[in-house]
């Protein structure tokens, strides 16, 4: 089982920043993603991180405010810098840990929550 556990949310000022982290327990280094979802609306992924820091790939709608790093190719600790947020921002954001064996994101944690103000 993996255990995956996000932080760093919070309320912020339209045009603020926020760095969320996320931590999963595995022995490996494994592909991790980020989603969110706002009130009333479905989740959307947006962006992911190869197990080697390698591949990073964003959601276009949040390409030049969001990104997301690792701590390195030996810890499952993945980042998600948020810039400029906007009201419309405001959601639980959640992290999740890809499964290489049904090729699809199965562990996930609780969620942190983002709200930005205008």
């Amino acid at each position: 089982q993996v255990h995956v556990r996000e932080s760093g949310g919070g309320l912020v000022q339209a045009g603020g920043s926020l760095k969320l982290s996320c931590t999963a327990s595995y022995d490996y280094s494994i592909d991790m993603g980020w989603f969110r979802q706002a009130p009333g609306k479905e989740r959307e992924w947006l962006a992911g991180i190869g197990a080697r820091g390698i591949l990073l790939e964003l959601e276009d709608s949040v390409k030049g405010r969001f990104a997301i790093s690792r701590d390195s190719i030996r810890t499952n600790t993945v980042y998600l810098q948020l810039n400029d947020l906007k009201p419309e921002d405001t959601a639980t954001y959640y992290c999740a840990a890809y499964s290489s064996g049904v090729r699809e994101y199965v562990y996930w944690g609780q969620g942190t929550q983002v709200i930005v103000s205008s």
